[in-house]
């Protein structure tokens, strides 16, 4: 190789067909540029876009020596013939941008008989021209003493389509070799064409005269390999005669029924071309071949399904809306279709009814589109009697859907086909009929599914399946038609969740159906959709979530999660009013606030979304609290006084003390910034769910007394929050046990003796603070000059007790927060020692709990063992 030459290129990738990419770069192409296309046929072949080029790949020969002692310097020469013998001008490329020539004449190499060329040209034959032209190729020496000096030593040949009229297949042939001399003329193609040009050819003409003129050589041969790439043109025998039907009207019905022996390949390469061909047999005799064309039509949209050929669909599509002419087919597909459905009760072997089925979507195209065209023809008229048909054909659709397939794998198969087909048609029936009308059609469609949930796992998903798909097509997207379609899904994805069956796909279809809702909020019918979902959805979801909640680490939690979320979020008072009204007792009541407020409470529990998600349990919280705030009347209306229920008031509390200590909601622990955009969109959700608490304390009444001291711990639990809204609501309330155990008990020992047990522990974990401690001491101020519950005199003894214990409480809280900071500090062993002799000394002399002093005396035996001051412990 040489160091002095090199050749630089530069690459650009243009996206897009050839029109766009003209269009958005017309500089490029102002420089006149070779268009050079693909070498075969690209993804996807368009109706319109015609082309007929043969590529031939001269690739080599071996050729005698002759009688020479040096090989011989060969050239090809190639030209391209008519029938007639005319030379066909322009019909030989050698590139791109090149003008087309006459002839093709190859590179020469040296002393050599057996020369590989490998050279690819391109013929652009006029496809008029293609049917009885022919290739001939002859071969020269070419001299080394006189350079002019080219002898024609012999030729080959070659026919561009066979007798059959199909064309030269794409492959390597072997063509004979024929002698001659100098002299020869060619003047009669004649007298050659008649001659075997390969072996393929020799045999099939077995009377060969044995005087010819042109002899053939044996011990020489030639190769060429070809390669068609047209649309009009085939090299396969049975699409051929399918294209040229109406040359043999006697052999339409073997015609049609040996098409799915055509490969794929051809089939898609030649689509509007066959399809044009098959409508226009229906037209021909609609009685006679109307079955086989149904047929083929339906083998030609499943390859399409193929994901080989999937690629072709928009192809058919553009068919369909621009170069389809069947006006009068859509009578016939509607009889074939419904015939089919109708067979498939009686019918064993159901393969042609599952194609048929698995076919809709593109058989509505061609059916519409034909009744369009029929329409457009006539002004409109037989609109009566098309629709009447349609009717007809969902009848049938709804019989096949209908019919028990338990105990017939294949009906289910053909069931299943035509449930996975039927959302692709929504779109083609809105053609023709209004939303209200279509919707009323699938209703009835979805409606005619057996309700049981038991016919079989995989029925169970398809039928799922179609159901999302209905609820993601643009029918769904109307209120007019949701009105009429959602209390159908509802129905199947309720008998689903009450079986616990296909959680996930029903938990995407319900996210489908609030998306939806979500983005159409402003119409006045959302309101009537979120009523219906309330009555049929809220109390199976409640329940599919206590069940999943249950397993460990569902992977459905957080999609049901969502859903419930999604339902409270959009229920405004009226569906809230409205559910409270719709339970028939209160037992049943009571059962579903147990049920809420358990969901809520696993909901505070446990780590459903996660931890960095902030907005989303945010989100939650406030959905919780709004729902909480919506519930809390119907404790007081029917769970209090004579009718007090226990459960679902402690079942309350327990929820409100959770929620306001959930982590995400200690706004103390964020920074500023995000603190004040918390408390913009929400405001302290914490301090709103304490008022509920206190409301809902106040309205017990009486039956306070069912929550002492069980609430004592809890409620203490709410004031440690570093919130002062919260502490000064939460104080009263243990003013109010103390009152209330006075009251009952003439003293208030349990609510004293739990009060100082739960603070103890609670400082020891780390809680409280020494503003809580200043808090406590205004329990103080309620033992003031106001009037109590008691008479006077009982009064008086309550309030110095009461403002007894309230001191020793506040004293108790600053040996408390002072033993805390000293076990957490880095102090001395001695310091730690005398924080816990003040405390214990405090417990034992001071308020007399004779339990608490033993627990500190344990835990100083173990400092001094720990300090090693073994007599001290």
């Amino acid at each position: 190789p040489s160091n002095n030459y090199g050749l630089i290129i530069s690459l650009q990738l243009l996206r897009g067909d050839i029109e766009q990419v003209r269009r958005e770069n017309p500089l490029i192409f102002s420089r006149g540029v070779a268009i050079t296309r693909k070498l075969g046929f690209p993804d996807i072949i368009m109706p319109g876009d015609i082309r007929n080029d043969l590529y031939l790949t001269l690739e080599r020969g071996d050729f005698e020596r002759g009688g020479k002692s040096v090989q011989k310097n060969i050239e090809v020469a190639m030209y391209v013939l008519y029938a007639d013998g005319e030379i066909l001008k322009d019909c030989i490329s050698l590139g791109s941008g090149e003008p087309n020539l006459p002839e093709y004449r190859s590179f020469v190499l040296y002393h050599n008989n057996s020369p590989r060329w490998s050279e690819v040209i391109k013929l652009p034959i006029p496809i008029d021209r293609f049917r009885g032209s022919h290739l001939r190729f002859e071969f020269r020496h070419c001299s080394t003493k006189d350079k002019g000096e080219k002898k024609l030593f012999g030729f080959a040949f070659t026919p561009l389509m066979r007798e059959d009229g199909t064309t030269l297949s794409d492959e390597s042939h072997e063509l004979y070799v024929y002698k001659c001399d100098e002299n020869t003329t060619f003047s009669n193609h004649a007298l050659y064409l008649g001659l075997p040009c390969c072996k393929d050819d020799f045999n099939s003409c077995p009377n060969i005269p044995s005087s010819l003129i042109f002899q053939r050589s044996t011990k020489e041969t030639f190769w060429i390999c070809t390669q068609l790439s047209s649309t009009k043109l085939t090299q396969n025998v049975d699409l051929l005669a399918l294209l040229k039907w109406k040359a043999h009207p006697d052999r339409v019905m073997d015609i049609l029924g040996r098409l799915r022996h055509v490969s794929g390949e051809e089939i898609v390469k030649f689509l509007q071309d066959i399809l044009d061909t098959l409508f226009s047999i229906l037209d021909d005799n609609t009685d006679k071949f109307g079955p086989l064309v149904f047929q083929s039509l339906v083998f030609i949209i499943n390859l399409l399904r193929d994901s080989k050929y999937y690629h072709f669909r928009p192809v058919m599509d553009t068919y369909i809306q621009k170069h389809f002419a069947g006006a009068l087919a859509y009578k016939e597909l509607i009889r074939c279709l419904k015939w089919y459905m109708d067979r498939s009760a009686e019918v064993v072997r159901q393969d042609h009814i599952q194609e048929a089925m698995r076919a809709l979507e593109y058989l509505f195209k061609f059916i519409v589109q034909s009744r369009i065209l029929y329409s457009r023809a006539t002004c409109g008229m037989e609109e009566e009697q098309f629709r009447t048909s349609i009717q007809e054909l969902f009848q049938s659709i709804r019989f096949v859907l209908s019919l028990d397939s338990r105990n017939s794998e294949t009906l289910i198969f053909t069931q299943a086909a035509l449930l996975n087909s039927f959302p692709a048609i929504f779109d083609e029936l809105l053609q023709m009929f209004t939303v209200q009308e279509v919707a009323e059609f699938v209703r009835g469609t979805l409606g005619s599914m057996p309700s049981t949930v038991h016919i079989g796992q995989s029925m169970d998903v398809v039928k799922l399946q179609s159901i999302a798909r209905t609820v993601d097509s643009r029918l769904f997207s109307f209120p007019e038609s949701r009105r009429i379609l959602l209390p159908v899904v509802l129905h199947h994805i309720h008998l689903h969740l009450r079986q616990q069956k296909e959680l996930l796909i029903c938990s995407g279809i319900l996210s489908s159906v609030f998306s939806i809702i979500k983005t159409s909020s402003l119409d006045m019918s959302v309101q009537e959709e979120i009523e219906m979902m309330v009555e049929s959805l809220l109390e199976v979801l409640l329940q599919t979530l206590l069940s999943i909640m249950s397993k460990s680490q569902s992977q459905e939690a957080g999609e049901y999660v969502s859903c419930l979320l999604s339902l409270l979020r959009q229920m405004t008072d009226i569906h809230f009013q409205r559910l409270m009204e719709n339970f028939q007792s209160k037992d049943e009541l009571k059962e579903f606030l147990l049920k809420i407020l358990c969901v809520f409470r696993n909901l505070m529990k446990l780590s459903i979304f996660p931890r960095d998600w902030n907005i989303m349990r945010l989100l939650t919280s406030n959905i919780l609290l709004t729902t909480a705030q919506q519930l809390a009347p119907a404790l007081h209306k029917n769970f209090a006084e004579t009718d007090f229920d226990f459960k679902v008031w402690n079942s309350y509390f327990s929820l409100a003390v959770l929620y306001i200590n959930q982590p995400s909601l200690q706004l103390e622990n964020l920074s500023l910034a995000k603190r004040k955009k918390i408390l913009d969109k929400y405001g302290d959700m914490r301090v709103m769910m304490t008022y509920e608490l206190f409301n809902l304390w106040q309205n017990l009444g009486e039956n306070k007394i069912h929550f002492i001291p069980g609430m004592i711990g809890p409620f203490l639990g709410v004031t440690l929050v570093p919130q002062l809204e919260v502490r000064n609501i939460m104080i009263p309330i243990f003013h109010d046990m103390m009152d209330w155990e006075q009251r009952k008990n003439g003293n208030f020992k349990q609510v004293e003796a739990e009060l100082i047990d739960k603070l103890d522990s609670l400082v020891s974990e780390g809680k409280g603070d020494e503003n809580y401690r200043e808090l406590f001491g205004l329990l103080t101020q309620l033992f003031g000059p106001y009037p109590s519950l008691l008479e006077k005199i009982e009064q008086e003894t309550w309030r110095e007790t009461g403002i007894s214990f309230v001191t020793s409480v506040t004293r108790l809280m600053e040996r408390l927060l002072d033993y805390r900071d000293c076990m957490k500090g880095d102090e001395t062993e001695n310091k730690k020692i005398g924080c816990t002799v003040n405390l214990l000394n405090f417990y034992k002399s001071e308020i007399n709990k004779e339990e608490m002093y033993i627990r500190y005396i344990h835990k100083l035996c173990d400092m001094h063992l720990q300090a090693e001051n073994y007599t001290e412990a």
